[in-house]
């Protein structure tokens, strides 16, 4: 089975690449999905194809609701879902991303450091897995589509031996 693992949150590091190389040293089965990352063509893709809006307000919300249709699609069709809360930016759509996984009872990922912990603690009662790096995240992976950790080896096999 081919999993889709969708990347949400921050967008100013290099973690969704970091998650990508460990998935592909580790050989798992894992297509990545997200947001647009760029950040100017996100907030301007509404005006940019419907037209300009005088009032940033509604500049903002065209975009909004485009980049909704991406989400919404690609969160629901995905196996699990990891939301990155970096931290120099307030993420309020990686925070309503992970709510909207939840809801859809999407395997749910959170990636914080400890000072973000009080800020989200709601956000990481309803994921399986709270974690800080994008290697934990890989480590993750492996060891839920392959069963697979580091370590351990297979009881049953060695016994055979």
């Amino acid at each position: 089975m081919n999993w889709t693992v969708y990347l949400s949150g921050e967008i100013h590091t290099d973690w969704r690449k970091r998650i990508a190389d460990g998935i592909a040293a580790a050989g798992l089965p894992v297509s990545l999905t997200g947001p647009v990352t760029h950040h100017e063509a996100s907030d301007d893709c509404g005006v940019a194809i419907l037209g300009g809006e005088p009032d940033k307000f509604w500049h903002d919300h065209k975009g909004a609701q485009m980049n909704a249709i991406r989400t919404r699609t690609l969160i629901e069709k995905a196996d699990a879902v990891v939301v990155r809360f970096g931290e120099k930016y307030r993420q309020w759509n990686a925070a309503f991303d992970a709510g909207y996984a939840a809801a859809l009872g999407k395997p749910l990922i959170v990636m914080h450091q400890d000072e973000h912990a009080h800020a989200l603690k709601e956000v990481d009662a309803a994921a399986l897995a709270v974690t800080k790096t994008p290697e934990q995240v890989v480590e993750i992976l492996r060891y839920v589509i392959n069963g697979e950790l580091a370590g351990y080896t297979d009881r049953a096999a060695d016994a055979a031996e």
